[in-house]
């Protein structure tokens, strides 16, 4: 953006962000699951920009949840992770070192409840998951960016809005519900680049929805036709003929010009009626 903008080129930045994923009760947790799952470890394991970064949900339903994403989890990628031909290994040795650095930190080395292992040799991490993660440490203060998976607990699930809020702009957001006031109330309050309810990472394949992220995720959308638009400048052209040109624009400005200029800015049809009978006030 910096050498772009030394030559007015306009830039579109696609970045990344915390992206959040809601679960509410009485869905079908099993395809929410697998639906999470190839979202988060299908892409890329975790390395992804649209990759779930952390689940948000009720304390009550952590457990159930945890439960499917374990058996899901082992039905993908068996109970050895580190041996799954179906896993991405870690990019390169530092990204690796970045996310054991992640893993490792005092406030969250003791919440694994799932995964943990390592291969450095291999570059390999299992699918991770993370019970009650603080929200002040170290991994919930920056992009995951891979296969580590917090799982954040509220007492009400519209209290993940909140806390969805309170960070920086996502460049996702995903809610898997069947309650259609808590999707509405998802659209209408959660700021993301784009929002998915009941998948995840799909909205990516669909080139007819505009692609980007919005403030510290990005900014400009692009995918199909909006591609051609965010780099096409939109030429405003006005044509006007010669009958009807209004006086009141052309100075000597009489008290009567203003007295009609001020009522045309504001619109008021009563008022203009007014400032052409001379009953109002300039």
């Amino acid at each position: 953006m910096a050498a772009a903008a030394k030559h007015l080129t306009p830039v579109l930045l696609e970045l990344g962000g915390k992206s959040p994923v809601v679960f509410d009760s009485g869905i079908n947790l099993k395809v929410a699951c697998r639906r999470m799952i190839m979202g988060k470890w299908g892409c890329n394991n975790g390395q992804a920009c649209i990759s779930p970064d952390h689940i948000i949900t009720t304390k009550d339903y952590a457990p159930k949840l945890l439960e499917s994403l374990k058996n899901e989890l082992e039905n993908f990628y068996g109970k050895n992770p580190l041996e799954s031909k179906d896993l991405s290994r870690i990019v390169n040795s530092n990204h690796f070192a970045r996310l054991s650095k992640l893993l490792d930190d005092d406030k969250v080395s003791g919440k694994i409840v799932h995964g943990g292992e390592r291969d450095k040799n291999k570059l390999r991490i299992a699918p991770t998951l993370l019970l009650d993660v603080p929200r002040d440490s170290l991994i919930m203060s920056e992009e995951i960016f891979g296969p580590l998976l917090p799982i954040l607990t509220v007492d009400k699930i519209e209290d993940s809005f909140d806390i969805i809020n309170s960070g920086t702009k996502p460049l996702a957001a995903y809610l898997f519900t069947n309650n259609k006031k808590l999707k509405q109330q998802f659209v209408e309050t959660v700021s993301a680049g784009g929002l998915v309810i009941n998948d995840t990472a799909v909205h990516l394949a669909v080139h007819s929805l505009p692609f980007g992220g919005v403030q510290e995720s990005g900014m400009g959308a692009y995918h199909g036709k909006f591609s051609f638009d965010v780099f096409s400048h939109k030429k405003a052209v006005l044509s006007r003929g010669f009958i009807g040109d209004v006086p009141v624009r052309y100075p000597p400005y009489t008290k009567g010009k203003l007295r009609l200029l001020k009522v045309l800015i504001s619109g008021s049809l009563l008022g203009i009626i007014r400032a052409l009978l001379g009953w109002s006030k300039a």
